[in-house]
């Protein structure tokens, strides 16, 4: 066994969380695809990372509506526990 082998290094960890299919190819290229097949299978790829990113650009932009959402409930708890308890 390859001493290597045992160890990921930061490069590989980037690159799997930015895709896994990327780190699987970097380590294991394609042998003899054609020219068809691999433009076909580089727009499926271009399609599958712009709607991901689309998702967490969406999800960034309503961060916040998301935090005021949730301290608008919590403070909703709070005032319904203390009506509660005084009255």
């Amino acid at each position: 066994m390859d001493p290597d082998a045992a160890w990921t290094s930061p490069t590989d960890l980037a690159d799997y969380a930015y895709c896994p299919r990327s780190h699987f190819y970097r380590h294991h290229p394609p042998v003899g695809a054609t020219r068809g097949e691999a433009d076909g299978r580089r727009a499926a790829g271009e399609r599958y990372h712009g709607r991901v990113l689309s998702a967490e650009r969406h999800r960034a932009e309503r961060g916040s509506a998301y935090w005021i959402g949730l301290l608008v409930g919590v403070l909703l708890v709070l005032v319904g526990i203390a009506w509660f308890l005084y009255f």
